[in-house]
């Protein structure tokens, strides 16, 4: 059966390394990749991009990627884009026996007792943790006692079953953030390698991240 992988983000901007990554999941996992914007990001700053601005990047980057899509479920939905919420919603899309597995990274995993009803996750879907070369993927406390079962070595066991399982693997990555994109389209600095090039025409027509002007 089909593996479903949900990488979730603000993607603000969508830029070459989420690209990269979505396509080393694909091969990883033989999965359809979904990237879902989040509208109101509940454990990090606001994006300056609007959702209508982020979708629009996501559809242009995307449009000739065979297997990653895009899915504005989130941007559907009032207040805060809680995971679990969006889990639930491909459960009952793709049934329950469908292999369903959310992407995040290391740092947002490390964090993950602060979020919405988070030991349910692995009741909806498996968790593919993306770790950086080089870093040690140490847990303590109550996530080190929550994970501790769930976790598998073998990638393959997340397309076995349809949810429940965590996964920590070291996928190749750009060295680029979506804040140093920001950050140097303010300061007028290039980022032509960074961006899909019609991400970078799009954020040039809209005039986004441009510096703020004083007074």
């Amino acid at each position: 059966m089909m593996v479903t992988a949900v990488f979730g983000g603000t993607f603000d901007p969508v830029h070459l390394g989420h690209l990269k990554l979505a396509h080393e999941i694909f091969l990883k996992l033989d999965a359809s990749v979904v990237l879902v914007p989040c509208r109101i990001p509940p454990h990090r700053p606001q994006p300056v991009a609007s959702a209508e601005q982020r979708l629009a990047m996501l559809q242009l980057a995307l449009a000739d990627e065979a297997h990653v899509i895009v899915d504005d479920c989130e941007l559907h939905r009032d207040g805060p884009s809680f995971t679990v919420d969006t889990l639930r919603t491909y459960r009952a899309r793709l049934g329950a026996q469908a292999p369903l597995v959310f992407v995040m990274g290391v740092d947002a995993f490390l964090t993950l007792p602060t979020w919405e009803q988070w030991q349910s996750l692995t009741d909806l879907a498996h968790l593919l943790v993306l770790g950086r070369p080089g870093y040690e993927f140490s847990l303590s406390g109550e996530l080190k006692n929550w994970a501790a079962p769930r976790l598998t070595a073998d990638i393959d066991d997340l397309s076995r079953s349809p949810r429940g399982l965590i996964h920590h693997t070291v996928l190749l990555e750009m060295p680029v953030s979506a804040s140093q994109i920001r950050q140097r389209l303010a300061d007028g600095l290039d980022v032509d390698d960074w961006l899909p090039g019609a991400v970078l025409r799009y954020i040039r027509d809209e005039q986004l991240y441009l510096p703020v002007k004083a007074g």
